[in-house]
């Protein structure tokens, strides 16, 4: 497949045009209008630093469907004692940047554009955190867009073992409350997998959020400081 070439107008190709390794187009900008035309037609950007902007859209693609969520009995264990608590939007920039950090040596993906780029979305109440304290310190989370009855998970960190997976679970608790549909992971990890997630087809998940992003946008739900129960 040809590797398409974004101009300045807002528009993509198809995400089923996309090369087998899920790499669909490149160029074009990081704009809020663009960012979340991509995210309701399976498409997410994704580059390194140097790189010019890439926009992927994988297949098969991981998905976790909100009551699929998958607890260890070590992590109940760990939950059920009681010393950290998962809360929304209050410490958004904190988040990211957490998440920015290289791990294993390796450079990262949240480049300074794409930290721009989300943060500018959380202003405009499309993208949110999800974050785990012990007491009034962070210690781990995530942070994704949500568009409609979907959430499109972006990125995590742990600063404690298991505290992402902590933001996890809360988050999939909290969205299956309201309906939501799923949980876009993304790309397939064991860590993902060990926790409910599970692989469609990218013809599936476009179907999926073709009608789900056209859903009605629940904002209340992701008030700053909202407390969110882990079990």
């Amino acid at each position: 497949m040809p590797l398409f070439r974004l101009s300045k107008r807002l528009d993509f190709p198809p995400a089923w045009l996309a090369r087998s390794d899920g790499l669909l187009c490149i160029g074009g900008d990081l704009s809020p209008e663009r960012i979340l035309m991509a995210y309701k037609n399976g498409i997410f950007p994704w580059f390194s630093e140097k790189e010019p902007f890439l926009w992927w859209s994988p297949d098969p693609r991981l998905v976790l469907y909100p009551e699929d969520i998958n607890i260890s009995k070590s992590l109940k264990k760990k939950i059920k004692k009681n010393q950290f608590t998962v809360k929304v939007n209050t410490a958004f920039d904190q988040t990211i940047l957490s998440c920015a950090k290289p791990r294993n040596d390796e450079g990262t993906w949240l480049v300074e554009e794409m930290i721009d780029a989300y943060s500018t979305l959380h202003a405009m109440g499309y993208a949110h955190s999800v974050e785990t304290w012990r007491e009034d310190k962070l210690v781990g989370g995530l942070y994704g867009l949500c568009i409609g009855a979907s959430f499109f998970g972006e990125s995590m960190f742990s600063l404690e073992r298991d505290t992402s997976k902590m933001a996890l679970v809360a988050l999939a608790n909290h969205v299956k409350k309201y309906h939501f549909d799923l949980i876009d992971c993304q790309v397939t990890t064991s860590h993902l997998l060990r926790m409910g997630a599970t692989e469609i087809s990218r013809n599936s998940f476009l179907d999926i959020i073709r009608r789900s992003v056209k859903k009605k946008l629940i904002t209340d739900i992701w008030t700053p400081g909202t407390r969110l129960a882990i079990l």
